[in-house]
């Protein structure tokens, strides 16, 4: 058999570091949402560059799919080996290769977590901004131009990667970009690999554009009376053009969560947490101004958190926000996800896709990046309800037609895997079909990550 003759191949490859334990292929066929396990028939775990093209060549030679697995924290399936074949596992390859201060960028391995890569760049004044709340690979980050609370201020994965290292379906190792910050050498292939979710090639090598620690960062928390007054007080926070960091919203069932799993006793109405950086006159500047626009809209509880223990402990609640969702229905599951919409559509946006959850019966608290235009809602099932998952389907579809008619898109950051698959025809258009060609380009076998991202094959 074709995968057995692979399999024997890279067994010679790797040795022990290609794992056909069922415990491995359990952990490597799982996800963080509603998906069912779904083993792979072996992970391999490459330490350079070199090992992973000779893994493609050998998996090319035998019609073997290939999946990249960065620590799946993915929402959408994305790294999940529905076809069988083999997942790669990065951790092992997770070095800072160099970090440059003077130019403000590093190169590292895809295995690198983003919590890891900060904690290294802590003694140089810099660091790497983006945070999707889990300690997520930061190969694996830009596999799905991940996002997450700071991208009101300092952008995506799209933003913050100059060049790539990448292995391609036939085993070719090609670079893309360089460490320079502008360019118009021809087409912007690191943007093309940047969000394609491992369907064109595994990334082997990052370069990174690093920030400024900012000198001064305080964080804040406010009540309003109603979603749609906390929203209003987002939009014209950013009309008026005050450069907050973070700018999240937590509606009162989000909230009631945070209580009951943090032990956090904020009233059960919905919030903003916020966030400055810069100068301490600067910061100063920019929460007066806030202070003033929640004034404005009913907001009330304004409290401050300026000491890093009390921002961290802030942070961490927010970025356990799911967990403290599933912990409000025990046994259940949920479906993950999220659109993104123009900030003047933010709030029919939301108090819409709230009116829908009520209307249907629903458990489906709305949190998000608010700052630009992004929300989600972890809509909670019995599992042991054939009809509910059908039932939640129906309204994240509903978000997602609602996000389209008011010009936005499927998803802001959670990526589309095999979840957000069917309603890419009508987000792209013949667009769709341009990807399906560049993917036979690149990928002819359909071995890299397939079933995802592009139209089927026939």
């Amino acid at each position: 058999m074709p995968i057995q003759d692979a399999l024997a191949e890279l067994s010679t490859l790797l040795g022990q570091r290609l794992s056909r334990s069922k415990s491995d292929l359990d952990l490597h066929g799982r996800s963080e949402t509603y998906f069912p396990v779904t083993p792979p028939d072996a992970v391999a775990y490459p330490k350079t560059t070199q090992e992973v093209s000779e893994l493609m060549k050998i998996c090319a030679a035998h019609a073997v799919p290939v999946t990249g697995w960065g620590v799946g924290t993915s929402l959408e399936g994305q790294a999940m080996a529905f076809s069988g074949g083999v997942v790669v596992d990065f951790a092992r390859m997770n070095k800072v290769l160099s970090v440059n201060q003077g130019d403000m960028d590093a190169a590292v391995q895809p295995g690198v977590t983003r919590e890891a890569l900060n904690e290294e760049l802590r003694a140089t004044g810099l660091f790497f901004p983006v945070d999707p709340g889990a300690n997520a690979s930061v190969g694996g980050m830009a596999s799905t131009r991940a996002s997450g609370t700071t991208a009101v201020r300092y952008g995506t994965m799209r933003d913050n990667v100059l060049g790539l290292e990448v292995v391609l379906a036939d085993g070719r190792v090609i670079r893309t970009g360089t460490r320079a910050r502008k360019t118009s050498a021809g087409y912007d292939l690191t943007g093309l690999f940047v969000g394609s979710e491992g369907t064109l090639g595994l990334i082997t090598e990052l370069t990174l554009k690093l920030h400024g620690q900012p000198e001064a960062i305080t964080a804040a928390i406010c009540a309003f009376d109603s979603v749609d007054d906390a929203v209003r007080a987002v939009t014209d926070t950013i009309q008026m053009g005050l450069s907050m960091a973070r700018i999240e919203l937590l509606d009162a069932e989000t909230v009631k969560a945070f209580n009951a799993y943090a032990g956090a006793s904020m009233p059960e109405c919905p919030h903003l947490m916020v966030e400055f950086h810069g100068s301490e006159t600067g910061v100063a500047e920019m929460a007066e101004g806030f202070g003033a626009i929640i004034a404005d809209h009913n907001g009330h509880g304004f409290d401050w958190a300026t000491r890093p223990e009390e921002r961290n402990a802030l942070w961490t609640m927010r970025h356990n926000g799911a967990y403290a969702i599933y912990n409000a229905r025990p046994g259940w599951k949920g479906l993950v996800t999220d659109v993104c919409v123009p900030i003047s559509r933010l709030a029919d946006a939301i108090n819409e896709t709230a009116d829908d959850l009520t209307a249907s019966g629903l458990y489906g608290p709305i949190l998000g990046h608010v700052g630009d235009g992004n929300f989600h809602s972890v809509i909670m099932f019995d599992a042991d309800d054939k009809a509910a998952l059908d039932k939640v389907k129906a309204a994240s579809n509903r978000m997602v037609e609602r996000a389209l008619a008011m010009g936005g898109t499927m998803t802001g950051e959670h990526g589309i895997g095999v979840g957000k698959l069917p309603y890419m025809a009508e987000e792209h258009g013949q667009g769709w079909q341009v990807m399906g060609a560049i993917k036979q380009a690149l990928d002819p076998d359909n071995l890299l990550n397939p079933g995802k991202m592009v139209p089927p094959r026939n």
